[in-house]
């Protein structure tokens, strides 16, 4: 099996899919895309995956898009020696509304804060003309981006992505209480843990880190995810947005 991964160092959603080929152990190439420079909205990418964002999976000339659908996808063509799919039918149905709520809410809010916290400082260099112009190139992004603007989201959009991350964070506390954990769904990682994985990483990243201090669970949880051996392979160096924008790396004043 040849696997050729198209995606981004600091994209979430293609380290969702480096971590599983990592665990797995599967080998790929990588075709690594700068985002900011539009790469995955040149026109033989968009050949590939017409949403215009990454990671695209090449399985030898199947393409596969989403990053939700590519692990999945990797769990059930690759099952050794690592699985992340429960056997038990209705574990894994809890495992796939995990799954669906880790792109609804957390995957989803932490977009907010990245934008004002890392990405603005390049949208503000902008003109106007020029923003637009960039926000109307991108297929799934563009409302949001536009409801962005130059200036960034305001404090009540990012009061209400922190706290929708703040539920997640609750939900995943109360998720390890009720099965035990030390992972989502028990003593298994699965998915549903891969899935939020990047948007945890993220807002520490982005200095967060404190949100979940409260959550002894999730801290040990986060603790277990930077140990699993796929990890370190997967965040290799560049794949944090702190190393790319300097200003992340600088204390709050």
């Amino acid at each position: 099996m040849t696997f050729k991964l198209y995606n981004a160092p600091q994209s979430t959603c293609s380290q969702r899919v480096r971590f599983v080929l990592n665990a797995k152990k599967l080998p790929f190439s990588e075709i690594k895309l700068d985002l900011l420079a539009g790469d995955q909205l040149k026109p033989d990418y968009l050949k590939l995956n017409p949403n215009g964002v990454v990671p695209t999976l090449d399985h030898d000339g199947s393409i596969v898009i989403d990053s939700s659908a590519i692990i999945e996808y990797l769990d059930e063509i690759a099952p050794e020696p690592y699985n992340f799919t429960p056997h038990d039918p209705v574990r894994r149905a809890r495992m796939r509304a995990l799954m669906h709520f880790m792109d609804e809410m957390p995957a989803a809010a932490v977009r907010v804060p990245t934008f004002n916290l890392a990405f603005l400082p390049r949208f503000a260099a902008m003109s106007e003309e020029q923003f637009v112009e960039f926000a109307n190139s991108k297929p799934l992004r563009r409302e949001f981006m536009l409801a962005m603007g130059r200036k960034g989201f305001s404090r009540k959009d990012m009061d209400e992505a922190l706290a929708r991350l703040r539920r997640s964070y609750e939900r995943m506390e109360a998720e390890i209480e009720k099965s035990g954990g030390p992972w989502l769904l028990g003593k298994d990682i699965t998915l549903a843990d891969v899935m939020v994985m990047p948007a945890i990483v993220r807002m520490a990243d982005l200095g967060e880190e404190r949100a979940w201090q409260d959550l002894p669970r999730v801290r040990r949880w986060y603790d277990a995810i930077r140990a699993h051996p796929a990890f370190a392979p997967t965040y290799y160096p560049g794949s944090l947005l702190s190393e790319r924008f300097p200003h992340l790396r600088q204390p709050a004043a």
